[in-house]
């Protein structure tokens, strides 16, 4: 029989998700070094120990689909566009930036993508646009990215009677991390996700573990229903291995050692050394290419004046 570390490092991860979980990784790393020397202002909230997310439903979504984002976005921002030039450039504030370096690390807006760090907000937004797909381009759909702790916004529920009212396409993606910036779920969530849908009569399902074309199998049919105008929440069950933003976690030693334990990463490295080793070294090198050349960019004009 298999491992799940052999598994996890075999066919569940094949190098093209890989490579691109390892290139969010690098990136969010190298945010914290860059914000760490100085070079950076603002705040920015890492997605790691999420990458896998957005990269398992990067296939599933095509070019007319609108992805709304949030305060956590790079991971989804990376794995729709890969441009970690234009996001290190909106970050840093220099030309070739996505949103002219006006944006940041939260506010971005590219094509059918929109992120933002008003929590709740994507949600009645998603539901507009939903709205306008149904009637004008059946078929698309509109995925929001959300945490667990945004389930605390009466926006939320506002949005989601609508989209079970009016059957609107709208896949509800929430990244359960099991603390709200520094509250724990069980601090300021009564029932469940799963409960919460319900109430609407909108479909749940959710998603442990990080076996992509296990998850992608999964879903499909299921996405496949949303563009027929069935709406569903998606619930991954995850973790966030880093500070809320950039050095305020509260958690115990003990609660973040349990969650880099369960990290998709270790495993992969515990299972093939080696290789997942070497496609590591890639990932920061690239990253570490592209903050030397975006650095040395002028700033923005934009930001100029």
């Amino acid at each position: 029989m298999t491992s799940l570390l052999e598994r996890a490092a075999g066919p569940i991860l094949d190098d093209a998700d890989l490579s691109l979980m390892l290139t969010i990784r690098a990136f969010e790393l190298k945010l914290l070094d860059l914000f760490g020397e100085g070079r950076l202002n603002g705040t920015t909230h890492t997605c790691l120990g999420q990458e896998y997310v957005p990269v398992a439903l990067e296939p599933l979504l095509g070019p007319a689909d609108h992805v709304f984002s949030n305060h956590r976005g790079h991971g989804h921002y990376l794995a729709r566009f890969r441009d970690p030039h234009g996001l290190l450039a909106e970050i840093m504030g220099r030309e070739g930036a996505i949103c002219h370096g006006v944006g940041g690390s939260q506010h971005i807006r590219r094509e059918r993508y929109l992120s933002t760090g008003v929590q709740g907000e994507s949600l009645p937004v998603a539901a507009g646009v939903a709205l306008r797909l149904r009637r004008a381009e059946p078929g698309a759909l509109a995925c929001v990215y959300i945490g667990d702790g945004t389930f605390g916004e009466g926006a939320v529920y506002e949005a989601l009677n609508l989209i079970a009212l009016w059957r609107l396409p709208v896949m509800v993606v929430v990244e359960h991390n099991g603390i709200a910036q520094s509250t724990p779920t069980t601090a300021h969530m009564a029932g469940t996700i799963a409960g919460r849908a319900a109430a609407f009569g909108i479909a749940h399902e959710r998603v442990e573990g990080f076996d992509l074309p296990a998850i992608r199998r999964r879903l499909a049919p299921l996405i496949a229903r949303v563009r027929e105008g069935v709406p569903l929440v998606v619930e991954f069950a995850t973790h966030r291995l880093g500070p809320h933003s950039k050095g305020d976690d509260t958690r115990s030693a003990q609660a973040v050692q349990e969650a880099r334990d369960a990290d998709w990463l270790e495993r992969c490295r515990a299972a093939r050394p080696e290789h997942v080793g070497r496609l590591e070294r890639e990932a920061r090198e690239h990253v570490d290419a592209v903050a030397e050349e975006v650095a040395a960019r002028p700033p923005s004009r934009w930001v100029r004046a």
